[in-house]
């Protein structure tokens, strides 16, 4: 049965766990077969590698090279090579779920889509999604990961720091100190603090955009995927716009295809 936006209520506690936590995990979100269609897209989509002379699919990991097999590809915005992903009913729940976290003002963001490789999966090393962002605005957003199979320690389930969203945006570089790399890190993170969320396919995550958060390598023989979507209220300009130079030196070939 097709969910509507009233399936999914979230309590008083979940909506409290995520104001203090910054995150939250639900065990359904999207139907089993709805979820087979979704990951049999994204498994076309990555194949034929649709997106990538515009820069919109890259590997987040390494440096684009062509001769290289991508160890974190990741496609934004599957929906403008797949219409049909319009359709997915998980979508509007999702919207639902966010609206209730957020308010009524909350709007859909980017979308984008992660194929983890089976055995040798790079790592999505900690990081906070609002160090992608421009630092003349402030935000309150939200991430919803979808797992399209079974999310696990072994294929690198998500992890967070509690409470990681209430401080400040961290210092960030480039993954392995390359600024020929589009993935960002921060070394400021204690990992002795996380905490792992495995999910079975169709469960989500749900963090704010400060939360720190990380996904381990992909370790076992089977690709590890993901949808996610972001959601967030009208960002408000700052009256002294933050500096994130770790933006400003990066030097990818992504932003090449770009343009």
């Amino acid at each position: 049965m097709t969910k509507t936006f009233d399936d999914i209520r979230l309590t008083e506690e979940q909506v409290a766990q995520f104001q203090e936590q910054g995150f939250l995990h639900l065990d359904r979100l999207a139907e089993a077969e709805e979820i087979a269609w979704v990951r049999e897209i994204n498994d076309r989509l990555f194949a034929d590698r649709v997106g990538w002379d515009r820069g919109e699919q890259f590997d987040l990991a390494g440096t684009d090279d062509p001769r290289v097999k991508p160890r974190l590809p990741q496609l934004m915005n599957p929906a403008s090579h797949a219409p049909e992903l319009e359709k997915a009913a998980f979508r509007q729940v999702a919207f639902a779920v966010a609206r209730q976290l957020l308010g009524p003002d909350a709007e859909r963001g980017d979308e984008h889509a992660i194929c983890k490789p089976a055995a040798d999966g790079a790592a999505t090393p900690w990081h906070q999604d609002q160090a992608y962002w421009d630092p003349a605005f402030a935000y309150e957003a939200l991430s919803i990961w979808v797992p399209l199979q079974e999310a696990t320690l072994l294929n690198g389930c998500m992890q967070f720091i509690p409470g990681s969203h209430r401080g400040e945006i961290l210092s960030h570089h480039s993954i392995g100190h390359d600024v020929r790399v589009h993935g960002l890190e921060t070394d400021q993170a204690d990992p002795q603090r996380a905490v792992a969320v495995p999910l079975a396919a169709g469960g989500c995550t749900i963090h704010h955009c400060r939360t720190l958060h990380y996904a381990g390598p992909n370790r076992s023989g089977q690709p590890r995927r993901a949808y996610i979507l972001t959601f967030r209220n009208p960002p408000l300009r700052l009256d002294t716009p933050r500096d994130f130079p770790w933006l400003t030196t990066r030097r990818t070939a992504r932003q090449d295809r770009v343009g």
